[in-house]
């Protein structure tokens, strides 16, 4: 019996578990019959005790296949059974041919008509029986059929040839059939197996698509879908009555200048450093997610998730205070991040997500880096933020923006060197606000880049015939625009303003953040001519190696710091010697928040070149200050 195909042999082996035991009813049956009829001829041990142990036996048997039938076995066992079958087929076909055999000389016509009925009705049920294994039909045609054809081909002078005949072609036509079904059965479990492999392989293909659509695959981390589903999931299901639901949004702060200057293959590096960072931070059970860019977030959920979240944010902030070194760079990243927290069943989860949200975006817009816990006053700020985002785009739309501007004077001549361009919203629907209030927004929104082009277009017009020089202010925010040296050359050449008359006016913050870009911008428009002015100096840690590195033209003492030199003693030592220092490292200051005429002369003698404030003039539209300049021209000649 083969066995190469052991699908098929398990195939035949379940076949059988069903027929096998109807074959054995069938036999018992009919030799009861038998034994009913041959009960009065011959000796009782061949006609009653032997055909009644053979009853037995096959009942036997035709109970323990129908046991294993119904159990789980494994492959040795289905082989054992099935070559058990196969010689069972020739025991008991010769078994029953020769105890027939035997018993026909004793009956009379009837009884050994009886006898040729029997032997063929079972042999040809035997064998449409066991009609799933091939080896056993041979072997019951073979020592079976065979034998009695051949025996009752000569019997009583051939009275029974016909009926021998008769069934030698049966059981050659049988055989045909047979050979026919082997084949198809074969070809059957072929193809089942064929269809459970496609369906295997289409489940394991599902499987790893539905992996894949929850995964995010630069990270490795489960994606937003993926976390959004067990965030459904933990809010759906029925828990403790004091189990809280925590949610941790993380943004990375600086990411997108590490894209723009070092490229998206050191960004991609970045982004799985962080995310083994942050996985290593997480307490146990949690889950983390990439959302996609800079974004992460946690899902802590228990009765402590609340202090969980706060360990867990605190952790991640900290672990990216030192920098991340990619080969000879060393990259400083900061984190933002958002806390929301309720007890199970209080808000969806949706909602929970949205406060966590809610909270990193407080973060970013106050300082960055940090942590926040959510509260309602943190929506009423974001809902007057949106608004706020919303009015500046219909303002810039509608042109309800002015630039005004604040005149910069020779410390020595007090003559007009210079104006500040600076950006007013005086056509504002709801009222006038002032740049404090709007810009940090425009800062967050990534409006400060049209506002920014806006003032210096119209800044390069309206100072073009003026003989002085234009100072504009840029947003640490428009250096993460990767084009915002070419829109600056495009202003110049649209608007004819000569570049050697434009300075521009720095804050220090982007300069620790993101010194490489930072620089890179710096050199880029000192090559187009324009002068760099250091703006604040003296609210922050600017070291002279700052100073070296980026190469200021200019350095603008705060007002905070100007405005004391005639009240503080101190004030003026500082300013003296950040004078003194920008002197000798070729940089020219202004001082701002000049309001006394005693403030003007401290600052003229400690070696400010040029002053600037409301002693000379508060910033007024173009007009009047079109007019000024003509009135001090007129002033310095007389």
């Amino acid at each position: 019996m083969p066995t190469d195909d052991i699908e098929l042999v398990r195939a035949q082996f379940h076949a059988f578990a069903k027929q096998i035991p109807l074959l054995y009813l069938i036999l018992a049956i009919n030799t009861l019959a038998v034994v009913f009829t041959f009960a009065k001829f011959g000796h009782p041990w061949i006609s009653v005790y032997l055909p009644l142990a053979l009853c037995i036996a096959g009942l036997g048997r035709g109970v323990a296949w129908w046991r294993i039938g119904r159990s789980a076995v494994s492959d040795d066992v289905v082989i054992r059974y099935m070559q058990r079958t196969n010689k069972f087929a020739f025991i008991s076909s010769m078994t029953f041919i020769a105890w027939g055999i035997a018993l026909f000389p004793y009956g009379d016509a009837y009884a050994q008509g009886q006898i040729v009925f029997f032997l063929g009705l079972s042999l040809i049920s035997g064998a449409f029986c066991l009609m799933h294994l091939r080896s056993a039909v041979f072997s019951l045609t073979l020592f079976g059929i065979a034998p009695f054809s051949i025996y009752f081909f000569f019997a009583e002078q051939g009275h029974f040839r016909s009926a021998a005949i008769n069934l030698a072609l049966v059981s050659l036509g049988m055989i045909v059939i047979l050979m026919i079904y082997n084949r198809d059965f074969a070809n059957l479990v072929s193809s089942r197996r064929s269809l459970l492999e496609k369906q295997e392989e289409t489940q394991r293909l599902s499987e790893e698509n539905l992996r894949l659509a929850n995964l995010d695959a630069l990270s490795g981390l489960p994606n937003r879908r993926a976390l959004m589903s067990q965030l459904e999931a933990i809010h759906q299901a029925t828990g403790k009555a004091n189990t809280q639901t925590a949610v941790i949004f993380v943004d990375l702060d600086g990411f997108k200048d590490v894209n723009d200057t070092y490229g998206h293959e050191t960004g991609d590096k970045v982004i799985k450093i962080v995310a083994r960072e942050f996985q290593s931070l997480l307490p146990e059970g949690a889950v983390l997610a990439r959302l996609g860019g800079d974004e992460f977030a946690g899902l802590i959920s228990g009765s402590d998730a609340a202090e969980q979240a706060d360990m867990f944010a605190a952790r991640v902030v900290s672990s990216l205070n030192e920098p991340i070194r990619i080969r000879e760079r060393a990259i400083q990243i900061g984190a933002s991040v958002g806390i929301a927290c309720a007890a199970q069943g209080a808000c969806d989860a949706r909602e929970l997500f949205r406060r966590a949200d809610a909270a990193m975006y407080d973060v970013k817009a106050n300082g960055k880096a940090d942590v926040r816990v959510y509260s309602a006053a943190l929506d009423a700020a974001r809902q007057r933020q949106q608004e706020l985002e919303a009015q500046i785009r219909q303002g810039l739309i509608e042109g309800q923006f002015d630039v005004f501007y604040q005149p910069i004077v020779d410390a020595d001549r007090k003559e007009i060197v210079s104006v500040e361009a600076l950006l007013r919203w005086p056509r504002r629907l709801a009222g006038p606000i002032g740049p404090d209030q709007f810009i940090s927004v425009a800062e967050a929104s990534g409006l400060i880049n049209p506002l920014g082009l806006l003032v210096l277009r119209r800044a390069c017009r309206d100072i073009l015939e003026a003989k002085v020089k234009l100072s504009v202010n840029v947003s640490p925010a428009q250096f993460r625009d990767p084009d915002f040296e070419a829109k600056i050359a495009a202003v110049l050449a649209e608007t004819d303003f000569p570049a050697e008359r434009l300075e521009f006016e720095l804050t220090e913050g982007y300069l620790i953040d993101h010194p490489e870009r930072a620089m890179a911008v710096i050199s880029s428009l000192k090559g187009m001519g324009i002068s760099i002015a250091l703006d604040d100096f003296g609210t922050g840690y600017t070291s002279i190696s700052y100073l070296q590195r980026y190469g200021f033209d200019r350095i603008k003492i705060d007002k905070s710091l100007a405005g004391q030199i005639a009240t503080d003693k101190r004030a003026g030592v500082l300013v003296a010697g950040a004078v003194y220092m920008a002197n000798g490292l070729d940089m020219a200051v202004t001082a701002e928040g000049v309001e006394t005429e005693e403030q003007a002369n401290m600052l003229r003698l400690a070696g400010c070149q040029c002053l600037q404030g409301f002693r000379y003039s508060e910033p007024k539209p173009i007009d009047e200050i079109r007019d000024l300049l003509t009135e001090r021209s007129r002033d310095v000649a007389a």
